[in-house]
């Protein structure tokens, strides 16, 4: 996931969690890194101590701006809203895990009255922040420009790898994605777990992707096709809707028709169902982590200071 985002340059495995002594001397010397960088929002170890203080000791580390309205804790109280429905009462911790998350940082949920409520995202996507991740750049006059659609919901290491045999097959990769009505239509309720902007910027941050359509069309026609100048669809063996292609109303019987059409094998078998069901089966983990990140959280939200930057 992390080497396929456009701005990483290099990336560490297995580094840890805590810039300890020795890692922050290796950082320096081997890898010949200058700062060391963190957002504005609070990174504390299990005992409550600053995961960075050493660096800042050293007078190598940089504050950024957190990017507003993101929040794991918020992510996975939408993921475990999505499968309320569908718990059954052998699960009793599901709602009381499900609430904690839900409620992220401000503790408004969409219905108090309702137990199993989620707050909606509090992301403010701004156009300067689209163009921050676009590449400015379109196809060229002979580009062979390959057209692949989904959700991309939860974008995930599964998406990074058929994006990129993906972009393989031609010199532009364009990619459409779905409203979030499209996608709940086909999914059911309480999906997409992530609003069509944050998925769109998600996609947007893959180093193999050149431009998307926000809002795409869940039927690909043959005006689009032209329109784009698409030389070729595509589509994953892997996705939530496997069964899709075999519809009475193919959303691909146009590309299909002219000959463009391409089924190619998805490299990981991971989709937004798997990574929701990690969740669910690791309630208790998440429960515990989550105790001590609401608290800090909310400290950070009432001591918050205006950092310049975007």
């Amino acid at each position: 996931m992390v080497r396929g985002v456009k701005w990483v340059d290099e990336v560490i495995p297995d580094a840890p969690y805590a810039i300890n002594e020795s890692f922050m001397k290796k950082l320096f010397t081997e890898y010949g890194i200058d700062y060391i960088i963190h957002g504005d929002d609070p990174c504390l170890l299990p005992d409550g101590s600053d995961a960075y203080e050493l660096a800042k000791k050293a007078g190598r580390y940089k504050q950024i701006k957190r990017t507003e309205g993101v929040s794991s804790t918020d992510i996975v109280g939408r993921m475990l809203l999505c499968v309320r429905d569908r718990q059954s009462s052998e699960n009793q911790h599901h709602a009381s895990l499900q609430r904690q998350f839900s409620h992220g940082n401000n503790n408004k949920s969409e219905n108090r009255n309702s137990p199993s409520s989620t707050r909606i995202s509090h992301f403010l996507p701004t156009s300067r922040r689209i163009v921050q991740f676009s590449n400015g750049k379109g196809p060229g006059p002979q580009a062979r420009i390959i057209y692949m659609d989904g959700a991309f919901d939860l974008f995930h290491a599964g998406h990074v790898e058929i994006l990129h045999r993906a972009r393989e097959l031609g010199d532009f990769l364009l990619v459409g994605i779905h409203t979030d009505q499209t996608v709940s239509s086909n999914r059911g309720p309480h999906h997409p777990i992530m609003n069509l902007h944050e998925r769109s910027l998600s996609v947007l941050a893959c180093r193999y992707v050149d431009e998307v359509i926000i809002g795409a069309p869940w039927t690909i026609t043959k005006d689009m096709i032209t329109t784009f100048n698409i030389s070729l669809v595509v589509h994953g063996t892997v996705a939530e809707n496997s069964d899709l292609l075999n519809e009475e109303d193919d959303p691909y019987k146009a590309a299909k028709e002219l000959g463009i059409f391409k089924l190619i094998e998805s490299p990981m078998d991971i989709t937004t169902t798997t990574i929701i069901k990690r969740i669910v089966a690791n309630h208790e983990a998440y429960k515990k982590r989550n105790e001590k990140k609401t608290e800090s959280e909310k400290k950070y939200y009432e001591g918050k200071t205006y950092v310049s930057g975007d």
